[in-house]
């Protein structure tokens, strides 16, 4: 009788699941059919089977709680079609983007736009790290003791004082007077280890703590993927409890998620960390404990034991095998003379233990940065990657994992939970493999949808003839006067990516001293003015590297040529590369194949995908690597680039942008 009754129930529960996923499936037909909801709420949505299709499978895979791996080329509006199932099953929800800057996009266009075609009641909220809020603490103590750094710090901490009168949310890129790199955000922003939590005296005019509070209580949350991350290697406590609730976790972009999780589930010990530890010493000694002058001294000290330890590691930007360097006498000497600092620092707190609630936090970051250098000086321990980098006055150890399937897939395997990870670029040569093995994702439903643009005629691919060899002293004098006379036949208009920040300097450099145009180079402004100046400035060129390579929007006229220098190699010394290289080998794997191929065919995919943004868009890509046509490997990099139209002369592509008839 019992088995009877118990296989009635199981099959009408899953008569309840078909029901439902049929039902779901109707929706989404109607949704985003001619006359459905999207077309007749949002001006210019036009359906597309593309579209159609991923959102089906995305309803499945909210209505199953199954995995499912999806690549929408450019223009399959891969946007509503995760969020229109996401809204209409009405479960807790988490989105998580690639960047601050989709973040903002996802949150105040798409998601408004889409809400309200489909009249949706539910709270949605936006969350992010806990740097880009104003710490009241913070400002607070600047008020109080002064800035530190030139006048004109000054005149930026006036901006965010007005500017704090009016904001609700406490996001400072919605002080938009206020410069990206300013010197005076890291002065106003706490961390996980500075923040005084409920102890603060601000704690219930908290921008983080009310932001948090919001996104608990919402039906659909969008986060990016480094906060994501901090959350599951609980790295950030207070936040720990939004991913257990949610029933759907839809990464965007997510090809970008291996890299970012590695860097959650290792260590890091930066200089900011230890400058911050002694700025806050030195408010608490000058405010709280002016009787304590060995909380000064003994700063004093510290600061002078890490500034000698960062001239150890080399001038410039530097990155290396920490493994390596550790074993020099004078570094290892270095970093127990800091250890010592620290222990020492330590013994004074202690005194004070009790007097102030800033100073017992301080002591439990202290005990934690002595665990980290004990960690860093233990390079014994196999499967991960010691490496470290300098950049100016700052420095970073870290200790990464080769590989995060084990832990990632652990998660995915002991959550019930739909989850969905979709891009423009995650297969390399018509297969997910590389993707789902980086992240240990397995079953997953996987799908690859075309773009719905017509690439043969929207678009010309070319290899030149005749490039110059790579790597010698001649290279970028003869691609730049193999270029130029292409970029000023299209009369500028035209992204140059380049693989190096040598070869960006050096062709910029060249543009500029051989032509009228006007040559835009990253980094002489933020990365968004220097968009707004080409888009808005007719025949202008950009030369810029990775931080272009994806992320960018131009559409119509104002970009139809994208030059790329060589494939997008890492390069083999690179630290971490070179772990994971080693311990492919180890297992018995070929790096070249397994790794490196599949990373540099994301990345090209991602540079190439600059340019037909729209089914209007019309334009050239220029790839100056003949190993596309002359290696056996070319040909897996070609079989995942768009059908475009392809050539190997140049003329051609001037006849081409031009709009004339090719022979």
């Amino acid at each position: 009788k019992t088995s009877v009754v118990g296989t009635k129930y199981r099959k009408s529960i899953l008569m309840t699941a078909e029901y439902l996923t049929a039902f779901m499936k109707k929706q989404i037909s109607k949704i985003f059919s001619s006359d459905g909801e999207l077309s007749k709420n949002i001006k210019g949505f036009n359906p597309r089977a593309e579209q159609l299709e991923m959102a089906q499978s995305v309803g499945y895979a909210i209505q199953n709680k199954r995995p499912l791996v999806v690549e929408a080329g450019t223009g399959t509006g891969k946007t509503f079609a995760y969020l229109a199932p996401a809204l209409i099953a009405g479960k807790k929800t988490i989105i998580s983007t690639g960047s601050k800057n989709l973040q903002d996009q996802l949150f105040s266009r798409d998601l408004p736009a889409i809400k309200k075609a489909l009249n949706y009641s539910g709270k949605i909220a936006l969350l992010k790290g806990r740097s880009n809020y104003l710490c009241l603490e913070r400002l607070d103590q600047i008020i109080a003791q002064g800035v530190l750094g030139d006048k004109s710090v000054l005149a930026d901490l006036s901006k965010v004082r007005k500017w704090n009168n009016a904001t609700k949310t406490g996001d400072l890129t919605e002080c938009i007077e206020l410069a990206e790199d300013s010197p005076i955000l890291s002065q106003l922003t706490s961390t996980a280890e500075s923040c005084l939590g409920t102890d603060c005296p601000n704690y219930a005019e908290c921008y983080v703590a009310q932001a948090r509070k919001k996104a608990l209580n919402a039906d659909l949350v969008v986060v990016n993927h480094h906060l994501f991350f901090a959350d599951m290697a609980v790295k950030e406590s207070g936040f720990g409890e939004l991913i257990p609730n949610a029933e759907v976790i839809i990464f965007d972009e997510a090809h970008q998620l291996p890299d970012i999780a590695s860097q959650y589930f290792g260590q890091s010990l930066t200089s900011r960390q230890l400058f911050d530890l002694c700025k806050d010493i030195n408010i608490v000694y000058r405010t709280e404990l002016k009787d304590m002058p060995q909380l000064g001294t003994t700063v004093d000290t510290l600061l002078k034991v890490i500034q000698d330890f960062r001239l150890l590691l080399g001038e410039g930007n530097q990155r290396g095998n920490w493994r390596e360097l550790f074993k020099q006498s004078a570094v290892k000497k270095s970093v127990e003379l800091l250890q010592e600092k620290i222990e020492f620092l330590s013994e004074v707190i202690k005194i004070a233990l009790g007097r102030s609630q800033t100073l017992d936090s301080i002591f439990e970051r202290t005990e934690s940065i002595k665990n980290q250098l004990i960690r860093l000086c233990d390079t014994a321990i196999v499967g991960y990657c010691y490496w470290y980098e300098s950049m100016g006055r700052q420095f970073g150890l870290h200790i990464t994992p080769l590989t995060v399937a084990d832990k990632f897939g652990e998660q995915l395997n002991n959550k019930e939970a739909a989850w969905i990870f979709t891009s423009a670029t995650l297969e390399v040569g018509g297969t997910f493999n590389h993707f789902c093995q980086r992240l240990g994702i397995e079953q997953a439903e996987q799908k690859i949808l075309h773009s719905p643009f017509d690439y043969p005629n929207q678009s010309l691919l070319c290899v030149p003839r005749y490039l110059p060899a790579t790597n010698q002293n001649n290279t970028l004098q003869s691609l730049g006067e193999m270029l130029l006379p292409i970029i000023e036949a299209n009369k500028g208009r035209c992204f140059v990516l380049c693989t190096s920040y040598l070869m960006m300097r050096g062709l910029a450099e060249y543009f500029r001293e051989n032509s009228e145009l006007s040559i835009l180079l990253q980094g002489e402004m933020p990365k968004a003015k220097l968009l707004e100046q080409f888009i808005h400035e007719t025949h202008s060129v950009l030369v810029a590297t990775s931080s272009f390579w994806e992320g960018v929007d131009v559409r119509g006229d104002a970009l139809s040529l994208v030059i790329i220098d060589k494939l997008p190699f890492t390069a083999p010394d690179e630290p971490l590369l070179k772990a994971r290289i080693e311990d492919c080998r180890l297992q018995g794997g070929d790096p070249f194949n397994d790794i490196q191929i599949p990373e540099a065919v994301i990345t090209l995919k991602q540079g190439v995908g600059r340019l037909i943004r729209d089914v209007t868009d019309r334009g050239a890509v220029i790839i100056c690597d003949n190993r596309l046509v002359m290696r056996n490997y070319g040909e897996t990099f070609l079989k995942s680039l768009p059908n475009s139209t392809r050539t190997r002369d140049l003329n051609k592509v001037v006849q081409f942008l031009q709009n004339e008839k090719m022979d």
